[in-house]
């Protein structure tokens, strides 16, 4: 019987939470089907650009905290 493999198994074996049965499995399917395989290499590609962003919280946000935190009474850091 051949195993179906989804894009959470794609998630899993990414993040190494396979058992090593199931990581021979998908490794053999990756090389039997295309498609899989591009689903998995255009995943890892999505990781890596992730992995770029640099998240910086917005002004209006920073004086929000800031205006809160001196309402409160906390001392400057």
């Amino acid at each position: 019987m051949i195993k179906l493999f989804t894009p959470n198994d794609l998630v899993r074996y990414i993040y190494q939470e396979m058992t090593e049965d199931e990581q021979e499995l998908l490794v053999q399917a990756l090389h039997n089907d295309e498609s899989l395989m591009q689903e998995y290499v255009e995943m890892l590609s999505t990781l890596g650009q992730l992995d770029q962003i640099e998240l910086q919280p917005s002004e209006k946000v920073v004086n929000a905290i800031k205006s809160m935190a001196q309402s409160t009474g906390l001392q400057k850091v």
